[in-house]
């Protein structure tokens, strides 16, 4: 029975397409005969996705799956409506997005003005809206607020890189804060020059665009692969961290199974992926936005919860450590970066925007929130456990009180939500291969993503080193992605208009990303092997 509701589902899929294809072509003939202000001719003002291109532009569902993960979509309580993900995304390309056609490059082909973009016709999606099995809704995504999208850079700023605050100042020692504030000030400013790159050419709105205007299809697939591996290992690094503070509240817990022992550690990954995997088949991901959007008051409760062991539970503070340890400057480094890694959803806040020109306010605040935020817990942590810090502050609270169980069962109970908002973009980025409608259902979507989960236990019971593997993704992705890339982009794109000192500072940040992306990689590697 199921297999015969695929087949229909499939079908039916397959005749919207071509409905599609049909509609399209007509539009183009009207939009040839006479060139007139109505609907018919707003969605021809690019030529069909089919005509510039054999398939379709990769990927096609970044922009929205990344509304969902920053939290920019607004709620809906319906799990059952909607359509396919896949096939919804691939038709609305048609329709809503033909600047993500690769023929015609963003500089020099004209594009739709942000108030002119077409809204999705539902007539045109009932089929495909009717079916039985869909994948995970991406609603369509709407304008925030100058205050939501300031709450929705906090909260991308604002992640589990707190947690290893004080660990990385144990490691640099003091002088290593100007390192924090030195790194705030550069991914600042390089968030600014995404704002700039978004809008050196009309239609220009996800980083992936960025890639695809500066260099092309090259650039474009470049980036969005560097994103994708920048969530997929945040996802590992989510499994890490609840398996160590589930193994921390239940450190004698063990089990025998087919002649393998497992540890404490091993048991709780394994029940934290059996916990998080079926958040990954949601088919409506609003839901599970809107509370991942509460992390920041997850940050803020830990971040309590920590001054009040200081303070009230007499662990006290205690002054010590060395002013600079440069042996071990390189962890530092790539810990402090992945504070401020969030620039693969910046253009996203940017774009949906009522007010998109009080964007650097928003990187403002939200950075200078970022950086007090960091500072106090690094130095009130690293007072409070000196050269015993772990890479996990919650770890070193004792464990009898009650302040210190609310810490660890609210970091293991906040990627609950963010583990699967996380991996849903590479998962949808991941469907985009596949060869045919036919394959593109429910039950293949939930196959891939439940691949996708037992990857990242594979590689978290491999690598369980949380202050380790956090520190790689901000040597390498994070420098790449925060620091490297905004400076070559806004260089290519904005090249007759850069002054010598944003020149010179742009080659600045890309020769320091360099620098600290090699020696703090091989720091990290060898300290995991």
């Amino acid at each position: 029975m199921g297999m015969k509701l695929d087949e229909e589902y499939g079908a039916d899929r397959l005749l919207q397409i071509e409905t599609d294809d049909e509609e399209n072509e007509a539009h183009d003939t009207v939009n040839e005969d006479d060139d007139t202000g109505s609907e018919i001719s707003n969605h021809s003002v690019h030529a069909p996705f089919h005509s510039q291109l054999d398939s379709p532009t990769w990927p096609q569902s970044y922009r929205r799956s990344m509304d969902v993960f920053t939290g920019v979509t607004p709620p809906s309580l319906s799990f059952l409506k909607g359509s396919s993900m896949l096939s919804s995304a691939y038709m609305r390309s048609q329709t809503l997005t033909p600047e993500y056609s690769l023929s015609k490059p963003f500089i020099s082909s004209p594009s739709l003005d942000r108030e002119e973009i077409p809204t999705s016709n539902p007539s045109k999606l009932s089929i495909v809206s009717s079916a039985l099995f869909s994948a995970p809704e991406l609603p369509p995504s709407q304008q925030c607020s100058y205050t939501q999208s300031v709450l929705n850079a906090i909260n991308a700023l604002c992640g589990i890189g707190i947690l290893s605050i004080p660990y990385a100042l144990k490691e640099g020692g003091w002088c290593s804060l100007f390192l924090l504030f030195l790194f705030g000030i550069i991914t600042f400013y390089t968030g600014t020059l995404l704002k700039k790159c978004l809008e050196s050419s009309p239609g220009i709105e996800t980083y992936p665009d960025i890639g695809q205007a500066a260099f092309g299809l090259s650039g474009r697939i470049f980036i969005a692969i560097a994103l994708y591996a920048e969530l997929y290992s945040s996802c590992i690094e989510y499994l890490i961290m609840m398996s160590d503070n589930l193994g921390a509240l239940f450190p004698n817990s063990h089990m025998e199974f087919a002649g393998i022992h497992l540890n404490s550690y091993q048991m709780c990954a394994i029940i934290s992926t059996l916990v998080i995997l079926p958040t990954v088949w949601l088919r409506n991901l609003s839901l599970l936005s809107i509370v991942s959007a509460g992390g920041v008051i997850a940050l803020i409760v830990v971040v309590v919860c920590l001054l009040w062991v200081g303070v009230v539970d007499d662990v006290g503070f205690h002054p010590s450590g060395t002013a600079i340890n440069i042996a071990k400057l390189p962890v530092t480094i790539g810990l402090y970066s992945f504070c401020y890694g969030s620039h693969s959803v910046f253009p996203n806040i940017y774009s949906s925007m009522k007010e998109p020109s009080r964007f650097p306010s928003v990187l403002l605040i939200s950075f200078s929130t970022a950086f007090f935020s960091y500072l106090g817990v690094a130095i009130c942590g690293f007072l409070m456990f000196g050269e015993n810090t772990n890479p996990q502050f919650t770890l070193n609270l004792p464990t009898k009180l009650v302040t210190s169980k609310v810490a660890a069962w609210t970091v293991v109970l906040a990627p609950l939500t963010k583990y699967a908002i996380t991996l849903t973009p590479v998962a949808f980025g991941l469907e985009e291969f596949l060869p045919s409608p036919q394959l593109r259902t429910y039950a293949v979507s939930l196959l891939i993503r439940t691949l996708l989960v037992f990857s990242t236990l594979v590689i978290a019971l491999a690598v369980p080193y949380f202050g380790s593997v956090m520190s790689l993704i901000g040597s390498s992705l994070v420098m790449l992605v925060s620091l490297i890339l905004p400076c070559v982009c806004y260089i290519q794109l904005c090249k007759n208009q850069i002054t010598r000192f944003q020149l010179a500072a742009c080659s600045s940040i890309i020769v320091v990303g360099l620098i600290s992306a090699v020696v703090g990689t091989y720091s990290a590697l060898t300290k995991m092997v």
